[in-house]
């Protein structure tokens, strides 16, 4: 079933023509949750099966994949192929001489001119980017045994009861409980302090489905359940906090180095209905406040987010989906967007 917003962009039958582009030692890059993740694995384990010698990098805590930063790196490695999954869709891609291929289900923010991109965005219900992968995978006939790993990312999207044919099987295959519980300890640490989620994809790459993710045998496995622990006891500060509400607004500001924003903001979604939920973090990056908002009452985050967008918020900010976005802003920019929603309260003294 389409939506009314089609970009245009080819579906997972394409794969296979724009990778047969990508050379021998091409760089996957992905994000850092567990659909980005989940994602990466996916795309590395096909590539791999093809013959191909893929390298993996995690687009992480203050990086985006089309800054001028990543750009440089990108350009410094010289991959025969580039692949960025789950981190968006711009019209920033600046690496023509690098074949690239986009595999996302985000809302787009331009369209590339140099580059392939794989989207569900049409699509309704919008396929999560492991999902995409997966499909990916199944179009250069390499998808035995991935099936878990889409599952994982489905549900770390919170997208498990979209009905997915996918999902389905994967619930009779392998169990929900176990897809449910690996889901949650492969994206608990990118919410830490360190935001090293290497551990999580190794685990995910090395093991044959959520139990043995779940199991212990692999190492990786207690650094997972010890970054969990450290969120939790972040996240047990956090929820004490109070939201200030000013019109149709409410704002829950905390300092905090885990990246929780996102969870307190989906835990207070529930319970403020008539609400835009913004949870603010101002001790997450130096410099910077992070934040993120969620809707209950369907509006369009996006158009509130770029209704707001202060003028040096940069590609960080207002990217994601209808119903959940956010961003991170410098402390002047920070002190404009929450100034212009009237919270003059948490404004930040600004150090020179």
């Amino acid at each position: 079933m389409q939506n009314n917003h089609d970009p245009g962009f080819p579906r997972p039958e394409a794969f296979p023509d724009a990778a047969e582009t990508l050379g021998n030692q091409p760089l996957v890059a992905f994000h850092n949750d567990a659909d980005g993740l989940a994602a990466g694995a996916i795309l590395l384990t096909a590539l791999r099966r093809q013959g191909k010698q893929p390298h993996g990098r995690i687009v992480g805590k203050g990086e985006n994949a089309f800054s001028a930063a990543f750009v440089n790196e990108v350009q410094q490695q010289r991959p025969s192929g580039l692949v960025i999954a789950d981190l968006g869709v711009s019209s920033r891609v600046a690496l023509p001489a690098i074949p690239t291929i986009l595999v996302d289900h985000h809302a787009p923010t331009g369209v590339p001119e140099a580059a392939t991109v794989i989207s569900g965005f049409a699509d309704d219900p919008i396929p999560t980017s492991s999902l995409l992968a997966y499909r990916c995978a199944q179009a250069i006939g390499q998808a035995e045994g991935l099936l878990w790993l889409a599952a994982i990312g489905i549900i770390g999207d919170m997208a498990e009861d979209y009905g997915f044919a996918e999902m389905v099987e994967a619930r009779a295959r392998y169990g929900v409980t176990a897809l449910r519980k690996a889901a949650s300890l492969v994206n608990a640490p990118r919410r830490t302090a360190e935001a090293n989620s290497y551990p999580a994809l190794d685990l995910l790459l090395k093991a044959d489905g959520p139990k043995a993710v779940l199991s212990g045998q692999h190492e990786e496995t207690a650094t997972l359940l010890a970054a969990k622990d450290e969120v939790r006891m972040a996240l047990e500060g956090a929820r004490k906090v109070a939201p200030k509400i000013v019109g149709d607004v409410a704002l829950i500001f905390f300092s905090s180095p885990c990246q929780i924003h996102p969870l307190i903001a989906q835990q207070w979604r529930s319970r403020l209905k008539t609400s835009i939920v913004v949870a603010a973090n101002a001790g997450y990056r130096h410099g910077w406040v992070h934040f993120a908002a969620r809707s209950s009452n369907h509006t369009d985050i996006l158009q509130f987010l770029a209704g707001h967008r202060p003028p040096g918020a940069d590609e960080q900010y207002g990217n994601g989906h209808r119903a959940a976005s956010g961003g991170a802003l410098r402390i002047a920019d920070w002190n404009a967007f929450i100034s212009s929603l009237g919270f003059t309260q948490a404004v930040i003294p600004e150090t020179s």
